[in-house]
């Protein structure tokens, strides 16, 4: 049914009933939708421009939490990072240094990941941020596990660390009392051969024949000679953790490959043989094949009593077994 429409007739001064199509009256309605949808979307628009929404809010909010949370946890990791930066610091220069281990390396625990690990944070929006912060969390697990077989190396040590200091050589291998002279490590003239810059690869301490000899360090007799010729009578110790020493131009050898020896234990007596020009002790450490000042070992706090306590005490020891 067609709706009614009136009209003013100005001739016949009365309205008159226009009737429109329905086809006519669904445009005009569906004009009016589109119209009020467009203006709905204008004001919508502007008003989402200046002002914002509660959604808007919602992601504002959620936005601005994330970035928070990603600097609490970039906070995090820089205070895990001078904190092990700390323990780095001890390992490398205090037990290292302590244990005499070298420095640990980890062939291509540093090597940088491929890029292509984090590929897929490109396209986001804060693709910075995240890619950051994964490179400072792979950077700091690279840290702890190195941190971590480092101290599992060290933890041994550290349980056997008594038997490790009776081990190390920090006696002096003879009374200090009767010691004549002293000749140095280091480069100097062969006193046998007259040779400028010989490397001398010990001690030597002057003194009279038959001078005691003592073991510097808990250990294991590995090596005896008796040559005539170099270091002539000599004994070589095996101190475990790497360490040896020798004990060379000695005038007799008490000890005997193999045997057991506690710190302080006489092993021989100074002498004057193989090439030496007069009567002492060639005393040497070798650490890890290479030989070392042993001036660098001996007990700088140890007094004078102190070596007469060891010695008798290891004299005491071996009486009792």
């Amino acid at each position: 049914m067609a709706r009614k429409r009136y009209k003013f007739n100005p001739q016949t001064l009365e309205y008159e009933v226009i009737i429109l199509p329905f086809r006519i009256r669904f445009y005009r309605f569906l004009r009016g939708i589109l119209i009020a949808f467009l203006i709905a979307t204008v004001l919508n628009t502007v008003f989402s421009y200046f002002f914002y929404t509660p959604k808007m809010y919602r992601i504002s909010r959620d936005r601005d939490n994330l970035l928070l949370q990603y600097q609490l946890l970039n906070d995090k990791i820089n205070a895990s990072y001078d904190i092990l930066n700390t323990i780095r610091s001890r390992d490398k220069y205090v037990y290292r240094t302590l244990f005499a281990v070298d420095t640990l390396a980890i062939p291509g625990i540093y090597n940088p990941y491929p890029d292509s690990k984090y590929r897929h944070f490109e396209n986001d929006r804060f693709a910075y941020l995240i890619k950051s912060t994964w490179l400072n969390l792979d950077q700091l697990t690279r840290i702890i596990y190195s941190e971590s077989v480092s101290l599992d190396q060290l933890m041994p040590m550290a349980n056997d660390k008594a038997k490790m200091a009776e081990s190390i050589p920090a006696i002096w291998p003879l009374d200090r009392n009767m010691i004549r002279n002293l000749g140095f490590f280091g480069r100097r003239k062969d006193p046998a051969t007259g040779r400028l810059g010989a490397m001398h690869e010990g001690m030597d301490f002057s003194g009279a024949v038959g001078t005691p000899i003592y073991a510097t360090g808990n250990g294991v007799v590995i090596g005896i000679e008796r040559k005539s010729t170099g270091y002539g009578r000599q004994i070589l110790i095996d101190h475990g953790y790497g360490y040896r020493t020798r004990y060379a131009h000695l005038s007799r050898i008490d000890v005997v490959e193999g045997q057991v020896l506690r710190r302080g234990e006489k092993i021989g007596e100074m002498g004057n043989t193989g090439k030496s020009t007069g009567s002492h002790l060639h005393y040497g450490v070798i650490y890890r094949g290479k030989a070392v000042d042993p001036i660098s070992y001996f007990s700088r706090e140890m007094s004078h009593d102190d070596f007469v306590r060891i010695i008798e005490n290891a004299q005491n020891i071996i009486y009792e077994d």
